[in-house]
This record gives C-alpha cells, sequence and structure tokens, in this order.
C-alpha cells in the first residue's frame, strides 16, 4: 500500500504567529559514509515542500557548479564544487589546488552564504564542511559566523569527521555513527 501526502496550499497571507527557530545539526563520522541518511533526510523533508540545499564542497569531476544545480524533487537543489576531481585526502587540498579549483571553492562558499542569507532554504546541508575547513579552504571563523548570521529559521546540518569543536559547541545535535564488530 502506498500513501501521499498532500500539503494544502498556502495563501501568501498566512502565517505563524511564531517563529520557528531553526538547528543546526551535525553529523560525524571517522569513515565518511553517513551521507545516505543525510540525503534521506533532505530528500523526505523536500518531498514535503520545504525548500532544501544540499552542497558539496569536496566532490567534483562534473563540472557542474553552483550555476548548474541538480534539482531532485521538486524542491531539492544539489550543488557540487566545479572542480575537474574529486578532493579526498589532505595533500590534494589547499597546497595542492590550482588556482582555478580555489576559485571555484570560493565561488561556491560565497553563493552558499549569498543564498542562505537570502532565505531561498528552509534546510541547508554542508557535506564534509569539517574537512574543507580542516584543510583550510573554508575558514573556521567565517563557518562560525556563517552559522550565527543564518536567518534565525534556517535548519543546518553539517557533515564530516573531525568536526571543529568551536562548531560541536554551537550545535544543537551531534549524531556520531561509529562502525561495530559484531559478528
Amino acid at each position: 500500500m502506498v500513501s501521499q501526502l498532500e500539503a494544502p496550499a498556502r495563501s501568501s497571507n498566512h502565517s505563524l504567529s511564531y517563529a520557528v527557530e531553526g538547528l543546526v545539526q551535525v553529523f560525524t563520522c571517522p569513515h565518511r559514509s553517513f551521507f545516505t541518511s543525510v540525503m534521506a533526510q533532505s530528500l523526505r523533508i523536500a518531498g514535503q515542500g520545504t525548500p532544501v540545499l544540499v552542497v558539496q564542497f569536496l566532490k567534483g569531476g562534473i563540472g557542474q557548479g553552483y550555476q548548474h544545480p541538480v534539482q531532485l524533487a521538486q524542491h531539492l537543489d544539489w550543488i557540487r564544487c566545479n572542480l575537474t576531481r574529486c578532493i579526498d585526502t589532505p595533500e590534494l587540498a589547499a597546497p595542492g589546488l590550482l588556482e582555478a579549483e580555489k576559485l571555484a571553492m570560493r565561488e561556491l562558499w560565497e553563493h552558499t552564504q549569498r543564498v542562505v542569507a537570502e532565505n531561498q532554504y528552509s534546510l541547508v546541508v554542508l557535506d564534509e564542511l569539517s574537512l574543507a575547513i580542516n584543510y583550510g579552504l573554508i575558514s573556521e571563523a567565517e563557518v562560525l559566523s556563517f552559522i550565527e548570521q543564518r536567518p534565525g529559521q534556517v535548519d543546518l546540518i553539517l557533515t564530516g569527521p573531525d568536526m571543529p569543536q568551536s562548531i560541536l559547541d554551537i550545535a544543537d545535535q551531534i549524531t556520531e555513527l561509529r562502525r561495530t564488530h559484531r559478528p
């Protein structure tokens, strides 16, 4: 049996009498294998009519960039950095990036900050953000400022291994996935 929820159309003059505070969620794991659960959550929320943005900072190779988002479902935009490759080790990061790749990373980060400030999305997923910070591609101070200055109702999901403690300290929810070695 399949059921489908349909959200009633809202008139433009309908508003809540209170503001709903957005959450900062952190998903962290030493083995980088949790994107599926974050993506499932994003698709579920987008399927309910909520605008969602998924940003992958270190994934490339498809010539996408923020100018060409992939639209999954009606309300989910998925963007990757306009890199010719994926950045998956510190050796490929900051010192090893070409100037064009550094520019693509900076443009993606600036685009992300802009669309969040313009309140275009209710949920924003910043995938492998901790690695972008740890590789020196985005500064921790910029991320903390971004979190603090985002519109109050915007939910953020930040992912990646070794999330900086300063971000963990301000997170509303931290999900740490661990492997078990049970037969």
